[in-house]
């Protein structure tokens, strides 16, 4: 069995809902929920990083994009990743640009320490507010160049669709979209309201 290291609202998330696209049974391992739990991810990821997963087999994978990848070469007939390789290529660039661009930004926004070797109060809201900003432009280039291959309610969700459904919920993104890129904000809504992916995301982001 799968079992997937993680805590609420984090990045998990997207990982948790490509589990439930692959239609296969998994184990979530809160790591906020135990001391236990979260020596058990130190000893599997001494980065303590989280997603992490851990295959059947024991092998163990980390980095959100490389698991979204995994899954969807091994359960193929979830279409996690389009099945035609040109789609496919677009899709892994799409996943790479929202790891390198966006996820890299929440990591700074959310730990300025960790890339300030004087934690200065100016220039930490000044890191802060321009590392926001490049996020919030991030997202503005990623919709217009990866909207048209989305998620449009006729079909599966695919791998790109719940990691950007997941990652552009923290740092005021959605609101930003919301008033920048209207379009997009209601493509990320419909995968939202997926009935296979809302009840993740219900467990993630309570209302």
């Amino acid at each position: 069995m799968y079992q997937l290291y993680g805590h609420k609202n984090s990045g998990a998330a997207a990982i948790e809902a490509a589990l439930e696209l692959c239609e296969i049974p998994y184990r979530f391992i809160d790591v906020e929920a135990s001391t236990e739990a979260a020596q058990a991810l130190e000893k599997l990821n001494p980065l303590k990083q989280i997603p992490t997963l851990q295959l059947p087999s024991g092998a163990i994978l980390t980095e959100s994009v490389a698991i979204l990848i995994h899954l969807g070469l091994t359960f193929p007939a979830s279409e996690l990743l389009p099945r035609d390789p040109a789609k496919r290529d677009q899709a892994i660039r799409g996943m790479t640009y929202i790891a390198t661009n966006c996820y890299a930004a929440i990591g700074i926004i959310d730990y300025p320490e960790r890339w300030l070797a004087v934690a200065d109060e100016p220039f930490r809201h000044n890191l802060l507010a321009g590392t926001r900003a490049r996020l919030h432009w991030s997202w503005d280039v990623f919709a217009d160049q990866f909207s048209a291959d989305l998620y449009l309610g006729g079909e599966q969700p695919k791998a790109l669709d719940v990691l950007a459904a997941v990652i552009s919920r923290w740092a005021g993104s959605r609101e930003h979209i919301r008033s920048a890129r209207p379009g997009f904000f209601a493509w990320l809504e419909r995968i939202d309201r997926h009935p296979t992916l809302a009840p993740v995301f219900a467990r993630h982001w309570p209302s």
